[in-house]
C-alpha cells in the first residue's frame, strides 16, 4: 500500500478539545483511519458503514479477512439500529457494564456490512468509556470500527508511540491522549448461544458477567489449534481475538508454568539475551537478563502487561520467558494473552 502522512494531534484525555476530535472525525467521515485511545487499548478507527474504509483497515493492519471488527457506538439507542435481536441479556449487561470494557454479540442488521463482521450473522458491539473515545464517536455521527491498532497478530499498543510502531505510514490520524487506563482488550460474550459464551476473556472477570445473567460457559485455558492466521480462506471467527498466535512480540516468548527461573538461566548460559516477565523476586542474573516485575493483582497486572513486552521487544533481548499467573477465572485473560503470545 502507498505510504501515508500519518498525522499526530495531542488531546486532553480526560476533556479533549473540540477542534481537535473535529479533525479526526472528519477523517473518518471521508473514509480515513484514525487511531484513538479507549479505556482498553488504542483502536484503529474506521466509519463502520463504509465499506472502503472498512476494508482500509484490514489492508493496514495485514489483518485476515476471516477476523471481524467490534462495532463502537456512543449510546445504547444507536445499537437498535445494528442488530436483528437485542436480548434481554444484552440490555441487562448494558445497563450494568456500558460505557465500559464489554463486547457483546448478538445477532446482525442488514445495515451492517459483512467486511465487518466476516460474512457472519452476527456482530460485536460495545460502547468504550474513554472520554476520547466517546467525543469521537460523537463528532463523527457514525458507528466506528475499531480493531486494536496495531499490526495483525503483534502487541496490541497502551500509547501512540505503540501505535506509531507498527502503522506509521499506513493511517491517517493518531490522537494521543497518553496510555489506556485499562491495557488489555475487552471482554467478548457470544449472547447468541444458550448459556452464553464467552469468546474473548478482558477486563471483565465472569464472575462479574454471571453476577447479571447467571451461567456462562468459559473457554479453554489454553487457545485449541486452528487454521493458519495468514490462511484468508479459512472459516469466520466468531469473534476478535480468537487467532491462535495473537498478541506476540517480535522476539520468540516462551511460557512457563513452573521453573521460570532455570528456563531463563538455560538461555542466558548459551548466550541469549532474555527478557523475563515475573510475578516473583528474582535475583540477579546479569547484564544477559532483563526482569520485568509484573504486580500479583489481575487488574494491575493487565494495565502493565502489553507495556513491558513492547519494552522487553524493543531492549533487543533474543527471547522473553514469561510466568504465567495462578490458574483462577481472575487471571484467565492475561493468561490467555500470554498463551497466544507464545504459540507458533
Amino acid at each position: 500500500m502507498a505510504a501515508l502522512k500519518t498525522e499526530v494531534l495531542k488531546v486532553d484525555a480526560v476533556a479533549p478539545a473540540f477542534e481537535t476530535v473535529e479533525r479526526a472525525a472528519d477523517v473518518l467521515r471521508r473514509g480515513g483511519l484514525v487511531a484513538f485511545p479507549t479505556e482498553t487499548v488504542y483502536g484503529l478507527g474506521a466509519n463502520a458503514l463504509d465499506r472502503s474504509a472498512v476494508s482500509a483497515v484490514f489492508l493496514a493492519k495485514g489483518r485476515p479477512v476471516n477476523n471481524p471488527l467490534i462495532v463502537h457506538v456512543a449510546a445504547v439507542d444507536q445499537v437498535k439500529a445494528l442488530v436483528h435481536d437485542w436480548p434481554a441479556a444484552a440490555q441487562r449487561l448494558a445497563e450494568t457494564f456500558w460505557p465500559g470494557p464489554l463486547t457483546l454479540v448478538v445477532s446482525r442488521s442488514s445495515i451492517v456490512p459483512d467486511e465487518v463482521t466476516a460474512g457472519r450473522d452476527t456482530v460485536a458491539i460495545r460502547i468504550p468509556s474513554h472520554p476520547v473515545a466517546l467525543a469521537l464517536l460523537g463528532a463523527a455521527q457514525t458507528p466506528i470500527a475499531a480493531p486494536s491498532a496495531n499490526r495483525s497478530s503483534r502487541l496490541s499498543p497502551t500509547s501512540a508511540a505503540h501505535v506509531l510502531r507498527q502503522l506509521e505510514g499506513r493511517i491517517d490520524l493518531v490522537l494521543d491522549a497518553g496510555p489506556c487506563p485499562g491495557g488489555l482488550e475487552s471482554t467478548v460474550i457470544d449472547l447468541t448461544t444458550n448459556p452464553p459464551r464467552l469468546l474473548r476473556p478482558g477486563l471483565i472477570p465472569p464472575d462479574r458477567l454471571r453476577k447479571v445473567i447467571g451461567a456462562i460457559e468459559l473457554p479453554e485455558d489454553c487457545p485449541p489449534p486452528a487454521s493458519n492466521a495468514s490462511d484468508k480462506s479459512s472459516a469466520a471467527l466468531p469473534s476478535p481475538g480468537m487467532l491462535p498466535k495473537h498478541y506476540a512480540p517480535l522476539v520468540p516468548l516462551e511460557c512457563v508454568e513452573k521453573e521460570a527461573e532455570r528456563k531463563v538461566l538455560y538461555w542466558r548460559d548459551r548466550g541469549q539475551k532474555v527478557g523475563w516477565l515475573t510475578f516473583s523476586a528474582p535475583q540477579d542474573l546479569g547484564d544477559m537478563v532483563i526482569v520485568s516485575a509484573m504486580p500479583g493483582e489481575p487488574a494491575a497486572c493487565a494495565h502493565r502487561l502489553y507495556g513491558a513486552l513492547h519494552a522487553l521487544e524493543t531492549a533487543g533481548v533474543d527471547r522473553i520467558i514469561a510466568e504465567l499467573p495462578p490458574h483462577r477465572e481472575e487471571w484467565l485473560a492475561v493468561r490467555d494473552r500470554l498463551v497466544r503470545a507464545s504459540r507458533k
